[in-house]
């Protein structure tokens, strides 16, 4: 297998990472600081109303409660802001990414164009090595010779799914 196939299987693979890790970083969201002390601050206030259960202090478990729900108002309004900022930076990195990729596809196919990246033999790519191969066979060795539109394609769909099975390695706490 040559270099420039390991090269672009590596790039490939490299760009693959970076869109699953905006992908799980959009999904998992994250708290911030101030909305994890608010949050305690809930759990506090409601631990507080439900040990002042007998008749006498059932004024001050209501207020309580009440300035619990109003935390939790206040936390709600919190998360909405961080989510609408967080989307947008998201979507941003996400179409910079988009663009990126298409860049470097496009440049990566100008520059094997006219050259195969890698040879194989003709078992590695059976039932479908005619399809990828473009009917296209070394004499020398007798090895199938694979372009870059084919590479290119075998390569983002292997590292997609190897992406997707060590998915968990991404999100570490």
């Amino acid at each position: 297998m040559s270099l420039a196939a390991i090269f672009v299987f590596l790039l490939v693979s490299a760009l693959q990472l970076l869109d699953r890790y905006l992908d799980l970083a959009r999904k998992s969201g994250g708290l911030s600081d101030e909305q994890i002390k608010v949050r305690l601050e809930i759990k506090q206030l409601l631990k507080e109303a439900d040990q002042l259960s007998t008749p006498s202090t059932f004024a001050q478990a209501a207020k309580l409660k009440r300035l619990a729900a109003a935390k939790e108002k206040e936390l709600a309004k919190m998360q909405e802001h961080d989510l609408k900022g967080k989307q947008s930076l998201y979507d941003k990195y996400t179409k910079f990414l988009s663009v990126t990729k298409v860049i470097i596809y496009a440049v990566l196919v100008l520059c094997f164009w006219s050259t195969p990246v890698t040879a194989v033999p003709q078992h590695l790519l059976q039932p479908f090595g005619k399809m990828f191969s473009w009917r296209c066979v070394d004499t020398a060795t007798g090895n199938v010779v694979v372009g870059i539109l084919p590479w290119l394609f075998l390569t983002s769909r292997v590292s997609k799914m190897l992406c997707q099975k060590l998915g968990f390695v991404l999100v570490r706490p």
